[in-house]
């Protein structure tokens, strides 16, 4: 018998930036359902190991960057190509570092808030069309026991990934290329420790990568230029052994493989992400080269953008509820063409093979080791931290104010005022903020005579003269 439900907004999707998502909106008092393909439970089969400082500033204004920092390790330096060096130290941020965790530690905890905030999840069921009106979408659903599910939603996200089945049903396209072929991953035990968390590195004819899970398991990437075959071809543990002692000069005593797989990897971006009432987050919106360990981190910053803007909309605190809407895709598609730019550029450098392309990485690698600020350019763009929206949507460090830090006020996606100690700024009528949801702070240096209004990612939303 067929079952039909209503909800605030459908979230297609348990990856990370669906669960992000998912509980942004639920701790926001708005009613949340996350559907997803695969059976209940966490895959530890992950790509992403990497958490860059802006997704852990993002993740503070949530309580949750101190569990996720216990499950994992940080790294201050990385080094590319054996000539490039970025000191993340430097930094600008309460966390100046590289996270090295595996995605599922990611998911396990924001799984845990989605739940504690209300999501209501459905595994095991598919997404099979969605039409929309001027008021809702309609979503078809088949749940886990083939049963039938009609949901009507005020809004509809896919964070369903590359193969997104959102995207499919509005006819978008995804436009790109197979950027690299043939990508064999395995994780295995090591009988040698490598002398880096991360280890990775190119030459002419191979690419290679090593991460830790932190419990005695190491996930490795290998790319051969010499092997390109389709990802059906079967790989074993031989060829990433041989891949890894050309690229890294070692196979640091590989054996006991549990997991081996191949793949390729895209660089695409759909040129809408939004329509109507629905929106595409994370892979759904945009995929790239897993260099730089950028994708995971788009994604949640793209739900980290979305969220307080859907929970404006849906609780009437927008003045111009299509305006800010229509921000999102203003704001992030951008930035998702600026990573599979930085990520593509990265991954080209790796694979450099002539002697024109060599020269290039190499001047590269030295003007970004002289240049103080062509590197803190660089590591702003890996790390999230340099990502800015236009004059007024700047990023907000983690100020310290009297009544305390700035992403502990921004805790539950409230906006934050900080204004001289009894001022009374007006804002603009423009400002998608009720005074219900708004924290008022005040700065800690009484010679700053200025108003700030921090929107609840982190970003400038108005800045203005303080009367009193």
């Amino acid at each position: 018998m067929e079952q039909h439900l209503d909800t605030d907004v459908l979230v297609v999707g348990a990856g990370p930036t669906g669960m992000l998502l998912a509980g942004d909106l639920a701790a926001a008092g708005l009613r949340v359902t996350l559907i997803e393909r695969r059976p209940h439970g966490i895959s530890n089969i992950t790509r992403a190991f990497a958490v860059h400082a802006r997704t852990l500033e993002q993740f503070d204004a949530r309580g949750l960057a101190d569990d996720l920092i216990a499950t994992g390790s940080p790294i201050t330096g990385l080094r590319l190509f054996r000539r490039l060096s970025l000191d993340l130290s430097r930094l600008p941020s309460r966390f100046p570092y590289l996270l090295i965790t595996p995605q599922y530690e990611v998911e396990k905890l924001l799984e845990h808030r989605a739940m504690s905030t209300g999501v209501e999840f459905r595994y095991g069921t598919e997404l099979r069309t969605l039409s929309q009106d001027t008021d809702d979408v309609t979503a078809r659903l088949t749940g886990p026991d083939g049963t039938p599910v009609t949901l009507r939603a005020r809004y509809l996200v896919g964070a369903d990934g590359v193969r997104s089945a959102v995207r499919t049903a509005l006819g978008l396209p995804f436009p790109g290329i197979s950027v690299i072929r043939s990508i064999v991953l395995a994780d295995v035990r090591l009988a040698n420790e490598p002398e880096e968390l991360l280890t990775v590195n190119g030459t002419g004819d191979a690419f290679a990568f090593i991460a830790p899970f932190g419990d005695g398991w190491y996930r490795v990437m290998g790319w051969d230029r010499t092997r390109q075959v389709p990802d059906s071809e079967p790989v074993d543990l031989d060829e990433i052994r041989d891949i890894a002692r050309r690229a890294l000069g070692s196979d640091y005593g590989m054996h006991d493989a549990r997991w081996i797989s191949r793949f390729h990897s895209d660089e695409r971006q759909a040129p809408a992400y939004r329509s109507g009432r629905v929106f595409l987050a994370g892979d759904a919106a945009h995929v790239h080269s897993p260099a730089g360990g950028q994708g995971m981190n788009t994604g949640l910053q793209d739900a980290a953008n979305l969220s307080w803007k859907l929970a404006a909309v849906l609780r009437g605190d927008a003045p111009d509820p299509e305006t800010l809407l229509d921000s999102y895709h203003a704001e992030r598609h951008p930035v998702g063409a600026a990573v599979l730019r930085s990520s593509g550029a990265i991954i080209r450098l790796a694979m450099a093979r002539g002697p024109l392309t060599r020269a290039a990485r190499a001047l590269a690698a030295h003007l970004l080791n002289a240049l103080p600020a062509a590197s803190a350019k660089a590591m702003g763009m890996i790390s999230g931290i340099g990502i800015a929206y236009g004059r007024e949507g700047r990023r907000v460090p983690d100020l310290t104010l009297r009544e305390g830090r700035l992403y502990e006020l921004l805790r539950e996606s409230r906006f934050v005022l900080i204004a001289p100690e009894g001022a009374q700024p007006v804002l603009p009528p423009t400002a998608p903020v009720s005074p219900a949801r708004l924290v008022r702070a005040t700065w800690t240096d009484p010679a700053r005579r200025t108003a700030l209004l921090v929107r609840p990612d982190g970003y400038v939303s108005w800045t203005g003269r303080a009367n009193r």
